[in-house]
C-alpha cells in the first residue's frame, strides 16, 4: 500500500518539504504563529456566528467552540492565518486544539470531528500556499494542532476514588487516532502535540501518531512536542519536571520540543534552559504575553515581549519562537524583528547516546559511573506475601504504603508485579499504577511493569506517564513474538528485560546466555531500533547449593556472561532476581542475606547495573562473619563441593535468635563511641537517643553537644562512607545509617541551640539582634534541584550555626534560580550545594554558570557523597569565576567558611585552592588517554561569538593610533607595579598556608626569617640600582587598525586601513570539551572585529625591557666570585621589566587607547587582572607560538626603536624583557590553546606561508599527535 501523502504546494515531495524543514532549523531561528483563541475573542463573534447556517437548530450552545469556526466563519479563520503570516510565521498552526470527540462532546459535535481537523488543515494550507506567491524564497508550513483535551490520564477527577479516571489510554489513542486522520488528510506538513499537561494523555497521541505511519497509512512528517509547566515549581500539571517529561517523549524522535503556555517569557527562561540542556532535538518554545491580570487578560506588549523572548534567542536556547496566550500578529512581528538574526540554537550531544534515561515524576540517569540500581521488589505479588495478601483483599492502601517504603529503603526503581493465579491482573495493575500517580513519593521514581502476560504489561504502560521498564520479554516464543512485542514496547516508549530464554528453553551457561542476549540485541538494535541504552538483559540468576552437582557453577556462569555482555554489547544494561540465587535457603535469612552480599560484590564489579532486591534485605560484606565469608565465596566460585552442607550446618548452628541475642550482648557492651559507630554502620536507630544522650554528658570528652556530631557520629558516617565507596555497602544500607545519624542529631539539635544563646547573651545580644551584629556571616545551603538527599547538608547547617554563622536552608529539590534569589536576598557571604545522587552533579554545573551568568561574587562550596575534589575543579570551577571550594565533611565546612570570610586570611586561601585544583585539572586532562578532538570546521562554528552590532561590544575607538617609544625611563616610577611573589620563588622560598605569599611570607615559621633577609638586601640593592642607574629601561607601545580575518588578525598601517602592515596568526581550541559545557572553542581573533562586520577595530602591544646593563653588572658581580649578587641583579631587573609592562598596560587603558579613563585599580587588583582587557604573549598559553613575536618586531619595528632584539631562538634580549599583544573588548579573555590536530597544523602552516615541518618544530609541546 502507498502511503497517504499531501504534497505541500512549491516542493516536489512530502521528504523534500521535510528536509528543507530540517535544514532551515540549523540556519535560523523559525517562527511559529500567535494565540488562535485571542483572535477569535477580538472578532466578539456571538451564538448565530458560532451556529453559521449549518447548525442553526443544532441542540447545544455553540459559542465559544473555536474549532468549530473553520466550518462556519472559514473567512475569519483564514485572514487570522493570514496575518500570522505577514508578521513572520515560518508555521501556523491549524484551529483544531480541541479537535477530539472528547473535548468536542461537550459541544455534541462529535460526528463532525473528522471534517473539523480536515477542514482547518486546507484553510491553512490555502492561507501558505497564497503566502508563497507573495514570497516564493520562503515557504511556509502548516502545524495540525493537537491540544490536550479536557480530561487527563493521569489524576482521578475524584477526591473518594482516587484510581478512578474519567477517559483510558485507549480512550484517547481512539479520539487521536481520528484528529490525525484529518489532520493528514488535509495536509498537514507538521504534527504538533501542545500544551501538554498530562503527559500520560501526549502519550497517548505520539502513540497514535506513531500506529498510523508505523501501519503504512500515511507518509511521515515531522512531529513537535510542546509541554506545560503550570507554575515557578517547574513541573506540568501532573507533576512532572520538565527533564522527566522530556524523558517521556523522547522515543517519538520529534523534530522539536519544548514548552508554551501557562507563563510569560520571563517566568518561562529556566524551564527552557533547562530542556534546551537535556534534549538533543531542536527546541520549541512559545510563551504567552506575560502574566494574565485579574480580569484574565494579557497585558504585555509586542515590544516588551519581543525583548523578553529575545533574551532566548541570544543564549542559544530556541530553534523555534512564537507565543501563546495573549499574543497577536504585532506580537509575532515584534519577536520575528527581534529575533530574526539570531543564529539558531545548535544541540549538544544526544545524552541518550551515553546513558540510560528512565522517569517518574522525576528523570533517573544511569550509566557507567553511576552506583548499582536498586530494584525494589516488594511490590511482586509472586514475591511478597504481604503485599499478595493486600492486594487479594482490595487493601490497597496498604498495599501503597508497602511501595513508599521500599522508596524510603533505598528503591530507586519499583518493580510491580500482579501475576496471580486468583487476580485479574489487568485490573488490579491499572488501579495500583493509577494510585500510584497520586503519591508523589512514590510516583517520583519510574516504574518496572513487571508480567509474564503482555496484556498485563500494555495495561501498566498505559497507566504510567513517566518511562518505565518493561519486565521481560524473551525469544522463548520466537522471533515474530518478540519484534511484535517489542516493537508495542517502543511506541510505548518503555525500556525493556530480555531474560535469557529462546526457542529451546532457558540459558544457563555462559556461552548459552551469551548468545541468545547478543541474538536479541542484534533483533532489538538493527530491527526495531531500540536504543542499546534501553536493553537490560537478564542472563538469568540460577539457584546454587540446591544439592544438585549441575547447579553449583552458575554463579559462575553469570557472572562470566554479564562480563561478555558487556564489552561486546555495547550500551545494554545487566539486571537480575537476587534472591533467586539463594532460594534453596529459604527460611534461612542470614545465610540469604549473606549469599546476596556476596554475589552482588563479585557481580557489580563484573558489570552487573541493577537488580531486583529487597533494599532491606542485605549486610555489608565487611560485616559478614569470616567464616560464613568464605563458605559464601567459595559456594559462589564453585570452589568447594561441600560448599552445601557447610551452609546449611553454619544455619544450624548461628540460628536467627541466639546470633541477635551474643551480638547484641556483644556490641553494647563496648564504650559509648563504638556502639554509636556500630549503630551508624549497622543501621540500628533502637539505642541512639541514650547512647548520644551518654556522649553528651561525657563533658569531659565531649565539651560541646557538637564535639558529639564531630567526634563518634562523624567518624561513624565516615566508616559508611568508605564502604559505601569500595562497593561493600549499598544505597539501601547507606540511608538506613543516614536515619540514625539524623536522629541523633535531632536530640543534640535543642542542646546546641541553647547553648548558642547562651553566648548571645554572654556578648549582650537578644535574639531579634540586627543580623550583622550577631552572625560572622550569612551561609545560604540548599540541595541542589533532581535530589531530596539532606543529611549531609543538615549536618552541615548545623556545625555552621554552632560557630556562629547565620544559615539560610532552602531544602531539597532546589530550583537554580531559587539559589540565586536567595543569595541576592539574603546578602550571602557563601553558597552552598549538596547533593547525594549523580545528576545532582550536573545541576551543580548549571547552578555555578547560572551565578556566573548573574553576576554573584558569592564563593561557591560543593559537597555531598556523590562529589568530589576532581569533579569540582574539572567540571565546576571553570564555570564560575568566583572561589568554588569542594568540602569534603561537614567539619571541614566551618574552616572552609571561616577562611573564605577572613580578610587576612582569603587571598592565601583561594590562590592555595586554584593552585590546586590548577594540578588537577592538568593531571585530569593529562590522563585523559583517549582524548578527542574536534574537526577545526567544527572548532570554529563553535568560536566565542560576540554580537558585533550591539552598543555595548562595539570596539573603543583610541585616543592615539600609531606607535609610541619610550627611552631612558625612570625606574622610581615603575616601583609600585612590582610583583614580589615571583622574585621569592626565584630562591625557592614558599611559604605554607596561611602564610603564603607577599607579604605574609615573612610570617612563615620555616622560610620567613630567610625572606625577609632576602627582601631586605634586595631593597638595598634595588634603589642603589635606580640610584647610581646601573640599569636602564625603554618600551614601545603601539595601537594599530586591525580586523580579525578567519583565525587571524590583519593589521594596517593607518586608519586608512589600506596597506597591510601585518598578520597575526591565531591557534584555536580544538580538544573537546566537557559534554555538559557550552564553552566556546576560542582563539585570540575572536575578540577583534571580523573584516565582515564592516566594524573598524584596533590591536595593542607592548615591548619592553629593563634589562640593559643588567649582563654588565651581573658579569662584574661573577668576577669578584659574588654570584649570589649576580642571581639578585637579574632577579630585579625581572621585576622591574613586569611592573614596566603593567605600567604602561594602565597607562594604554587610562590614557593613549582611553578606553578605562576613571580606571582606579591597587596594584592587588592589577596583579589579580581586575582591569579590562588581556595582553597574551606569543609563547604562551593564548598563542604558543614564539615566532608570532616576529611580526610583533616587524610591525613596530621594535629593534631599532628600543634596542629590545630577537634571537635566533626568538628569545628576548636582554633577557628582562617583556612582549605581549593588548586586547581592549570586555569579552576577551585569558585561555590555553591545549593540544590541537594535525588538521590545524597544516591549516596555520599554510597560512603563514611555512612548512608543516617547521611549525611541528615550534608547536611541538602542543601537538596532539607523534612526529
Amino acid at each position: 500500500m502507498v502511503p497517504i501523502s499531501m504534497v505541500p504546494t512549491g516542493f516536489e515531495s512530502r521528504r523534500a518539504a521535510t528536509e528543507y524543514i530540517e535544514n532551515e532549523l540549523k540556519k535560523r531561528i523559525m517562527f511559529l504563529d500567535g494565540a488562535m483563541g485571542t483572535q477569535i475573542q477580538d472578532l466578539r463573534l456571538s451564538e448565530e456566528d458560532f451556529r453559521g447556517d449549518r447548525f442553526t437548530e443544532h441542540t447545544h450552545d455553540l459559542k465559544g467552540n473555536n474549532d468549530l469556526l473553520v466550518l462556519t466563519q472559514p473567512k475569519a479563520i483564514y485572514q487570522i492565518h493570514r496575518n500570522y503570516l505577514l508578521a513572520g510565521a515560518d508555521f501556523i498552526e491549524t484551529n483544531t486544539f480541541s479537535g477530539t470527540t472528547i473535548a468536542q462532546a461537550d459541544y455534541g459535535m462529535e460526528s463532525v470531528v473528522y471534517e473539523l481537523n480536515k477542514v482547518a488543515t486546507e484553510i491553512a494550507r490555502e492561507a501558505c500556499a497564497d503566502m508563497l506567491k507573495e514570497t516564493p524564497d520562503r515557504p511556509r508550513f502548516v502545524c495540525g494542532a493537537i491540544g490536550p483535551t479536557n480530561r487527563t490520564c493521569s489524576i482521578s477527577p475524584s477526591v473518594e476514588n482516587p484510581s478512578f479516571r474519567n477517559v483510558t489510554f485507549d480512550e484517547l489513542v481512539t479520539a487521536y487516532t481520528e484528529q490525525i486522520r484529518g489532520l493528514l488528510d488535509g495536509g498537514a506538513d507538521v504534527i504538533l502535540v501542545e500544551t501538554i499537561f498530562d503527559t500520560l494523555n501526549a502519550k497517548a497521541a505520539l502513540f497514535a501518531i506513531d500506529t498510523l505511519f508505523d501501519d503504512g497509512v500515511y507518509e511521515r512528517v515531522p512531529v513537535f512536542v510542546s509541554g506545560t509547566i503550570v507554575d515557578q515549581s517547574g513541573r506540568t500539571l501532573s507533576g512532572q519536571t520538565g527533564e522527566a517529561f522530556i524523558t517521556s517523549v523522547s522515543h517519538a524522535e520529534p523534530l522539536a520540543i519544548g514548552l508554551n503556555c501557562a507563563l510569560g517569557a520571563n517566568q518561562m527562561r529556566p524551564f527552557v534552559q533547562s530542556i534546551s540542556s537535556f534534549t538533543a532535538k531542536h527546541v520549541i518554545c512559545y510563551p504567552n504575553a506575560g502574566l494574565p491580570n485579574t480580569f484574565g487578560e494579557y497585558d504585555e506588549s509586542p515590544e516588551t515581549m519581543a525583548a523578553n523572548v529575545s533574551v532566548f534567542a541570544r543564549e542559544g536556547l530556541v530553534n523555534i519562537l512564537g507565543g501563546c496566550c495573549g499574543t497577536t500578529p504585532k506580537h509575532i512581528n515584534a519577536i520575528y524583528e527581534a529575533c530574526k538574526d539570531f543564529k539558531p540554537r545548535v544541540a549538544g550531544p544526544d545524552i541518550r547516546n551515553e546513558k540510560m534515561i528512565l522517569s517518574g515524576l522525576e528523570p533517573l540517569m544511569y550509566d557507567g559511573t553511576s552506583n548499582f540500581l536498586n530494584i525494589g521488589e516488594r511490590c511482586n505479588v509472586a514475591g511478597s506475601r504481604k503485599f499478595a495478601r493486600h492486594i487479594i483483599n482490595d487493601e490497597y492502601e496498604e498495599a501503597l504504603a508497602i511501595a513508599r517504603a521500599q522508596v524510603e529503603n533505598g528503591g530507586q526503581v519499583i518493580d510491580i508485579n500482579m501475576d496471580e493465579g486468583m487476580l485479574d491482573g489487568i485490573a488490579a495493575m491499572t488501579k495500583f499504577l493509577n494510585l500510584i500517580s497520586t503519591e508523589p513519593d512514590v510516583a517520583k521514581v519510574p516504574l518496572m511493569v513487571d508480567s509474564s502476560n503482555f496484556a498485563v504489561v500494555e495495561a501498566g504502560l498505559k497507566c504510567a506517564q513517566g518511562k518505565c521498564i518493561v519486565n521481560s520479554i524473551s525469544l522463548k516464543e520466537g522471533e515474530a513474538d518478540f519484534l511484535r512485542k517489542a516493537r508495542l514496547i517502543k511506541r510505548y516508549g518503555a525500556a525493556v528485560v530480555v531474560m535469557a530464554f529462546d526457542e529451546i528453553g532457558q540459558a544457563a551457561e555462559r556461552e548459552y546466555k551469551f548468545r541468545v542476549c547478543e541474538r536479541s540485541y542484534r533483533l532489538l538494535v538493527d530491527k526495531v531500533g531500540f536504543n542499546p541504552n534501553d536493553i537490560i538483559f537478564d542472563p538469568n540468576i540460577l539457584t546454587i547449593c540446591t544439592g544438585m552437582e549441575e547447579h553449583n557453577n552458575y554463579g559462575v556462569e553469570f557472572i562470566e556472561a554479564t562480563a561478555d555482555i558487556k564489552s561486546k554489547l555495547p550500551g545494554a544494561k545487566i539486571s537480575g532476581g537476587v534472591s533467586n540465587l539463594s532460594f534453596s535457603f529459604r527460611g534461612k535469612e542470614t545465610i540469604r542475606q549473606a549469599m546476596h552480599s556476596v554475589f552482588l560484590y563479585h557481580a557489580i564489579k563484573a558489570g552487573m547495573d541493577m537488580g531486583i532486591v529487597n533494599p532491606g534485605f542485605l549486610t555489608i560484606y565487611d560485616e559478614i562473619p569470616k567464616d560464613l565469608l568464605e563458605i559464601c565465596e567459595n559456594a559462589l566460585w564453585n570452589r568447594d563441593p561441600e560448599s552445601t552442607e557447610k551452609l546449611l550446618e553454619y544455619a544450624q548452628t548461628h540460628g536467627k535468635d541466639s546470633v541477635a541475642k551474643g551480638e547484641e550482648e556483644e556490641w553494647r557492651s563496648h564504650s559509648v563511641t563504638e556502639r554509636l559507630k556500630h549503630a551508624l554502620v549497622k543501621g540500628i536507630t533502637k539505642y541512639v537517643v541514650e547512647d548520644t544522650e551518654e556522649a553528651r554528658l561525657d563533658k569531659e570528652k565531649y565539651p560541646r553537644p557538637l564535639n558529639v556530631i564531630e567526634g563518634p557520629l562523624m567518624d561513624g558516617m565516615s566508616v559508611v562512607g568508605d564502604l559505601f565507596g569500595a562497593g561493600k555497602m549499598f544505597l539501601p544500607q547507606v540511608i538506613k545509617s543516614a536515619r540514625v545519624m539524623k536522629k541523633a542529631v535531632a536530640h543534640l539539635i535543642p542542646f546546641m541551640d541553647q547553648e548558642r544563646l547562651e553566648n548571645l547573651e554572654k556578648l549582650g545580644h537578644s535574639e531579634e539582634a540586627d543580623d550583622s551584629d550577631i552572625y560572622n556571616g550569612t551561609v545560604v545551603i540548599a540541595t541542589v534541584k533532581g535530589d531530596v538527599h539532606d543529611i549531609g547538608k543538615n549536618i552541615v547547617g548545623v556545625v555552621l550555626g554552632c560557630n556562629n554563622y547565620k544559615v539560610v536552608d532552602l531544602g531539597v529539590m532546589t530550583p537554580c534560580e531559587k539559589i540565586i534569589e536567595a543569595a541576592i536576598r539574603e546578602k550571602a557571604d557563601i553558597v552552598g550545594l549538596s547533593g547525594l545522587i549523580t545528576p545532582s552533579l550536573d545541576e551543580m554545573i548549571h547552578v555555578a554558570k547560572e551565578m556566573e551568568r548573574a553576576g554573584l561574587k558569592t564563593p561557591l562550596l560543593i559537597g555531598g557523597a556523590t562529589t568530589s575534589k576532581t569533579h569540582t575543579a574539572v567540571k565546576i570551577a571553570p564555570r564560575y569565576a568566583q572561589p568554588v571550594v569542594h568540602c569534603l565533611d561537614a567539619s571541614r565546612s566551618v574552616v572552609v567558611v571561616s577562611n573564605l570570610l577572613d580578610k587576612g586570611l582569603r587571598a592565601d586561601f583561594i590562590e592555595e585552592v586554584d593552585e590546586e585544583y590548577d594540578e588537577i585539572r592538568e593531571d585530569h586532562y593529562d590522563s585523559l588517554k583517549d582524548r578527542r578532538y574536534l574537526s577545526l570546521e567544527d572548532a570554529r562554528s563553535k568560536s566565542h561569538k560576540i554580537e558585533w552590532n550591539l552598543p555595548e561590544n562595539l570596539p573603543p575607538k583610541p585616543n592615539m593610533v600609531g606607535h609610541k617609544v619610550y627611552e631612558d625611563i625612570d625606574l622610581n616610577d615603575v616601583l609600585p607595579y612590582i610583583d614580589w611573589n615571583p622574585f621569592f620563588q626565584v630562591w625557592q622560598l614558599r611559604g605554607k598556608y596561611p602564610n603564603r605569599g607577599y607579604p605574609k611570607l615573612f610570617n612563615d615559621a620555616t622560610v620567613g626569617e630567610e625572606a625577609r633577609r632576602i627582601f631586605d638586601e634586595a631593597q638595598v640593592m634595588l634603589h642603589d640600582l635606580i640610584k647610581k642607574r646601573h640599569i636602564r629601561a625603554s618600551a614601545i607601545v603601539s595601537i594599530l587598525p586591525a580586523n580579525a580575518k578567519g583565525d587571524d588578525i590583519v593589521v594596517y598601517r593607518d586608519e586608512s586601513r589600506t596597506e597591510v602592515a601585518g598578520v597575526y596568526h591565531g591557534l584555536r581550541q580544538q580538544a573537546e570539551k566537557e559534554k555538559e559545557s557550552n564553552d566556546a572553542y576560542m582563539c585570540l581573533s575572536d575578540f577583534i572585529a571580523p573584516e565582515s562586520t564592516g566594524i573598524p577595530d584596533y590591536i595593542g602591544s607592548i615591548a619592553a625591557s629593563a634589562g640593559f646593563g643588567v649582563d654588565e653588572l651581573a658579569r662584574k658581580y661573577e668576577a669578584d666570585n659574588d654570584d649570589y649578587s649576580a642571581i639578585m641583579v637579574k632577579a630585579l631587573a625581572d621585576r622591574f621589566a613586569e611592573a614596566l609592562t603593567e605600567k604602561l598596560h594602565q597607562d594604554m587603558r587610562r590614557e593613549l587607547w582611553g578606553f578605562a579613563p576613571d580606571e582606579s585599580l591597587e596594584t592587588q587588583d592589577l596583579l589579580s587582572i581586575k582591569y579590562q582587557g588581556i595582553r597574551p604573549a606569543p609563547g604562551y598559553p593564548s598563542q604558543p607560538d614564539h615566532t608570532e613575536k616576529a611580526t610583533m618586531w616587524e610591525i613596530g619595528n621594535i629593534h631599532d626603536a628600543t634596542g629590545i632584539e630577537l634571537t635566533e631562538s626568538l628569545m628576548m634580549h636582554p633577557g628582562a624583557s617583556v612582549c605581549a599583544l593588548v586586547f581592549a573588548h570586555p569579552k576577551s579573555s585569558y585561555f590555553a590553546v591545549g593540544k590541537i590536530t594535525k588538521g590545524q597544523i597544516e591549516d596555520y602552516a599554510s597560512r603563514k606561508n611555512t612548512t608543516v615541518d617547521d611549525v611541528e618544530t615550534w608547536l611541538r609541546p602542543i601537538l596532539s599527535y607523534d612526529v
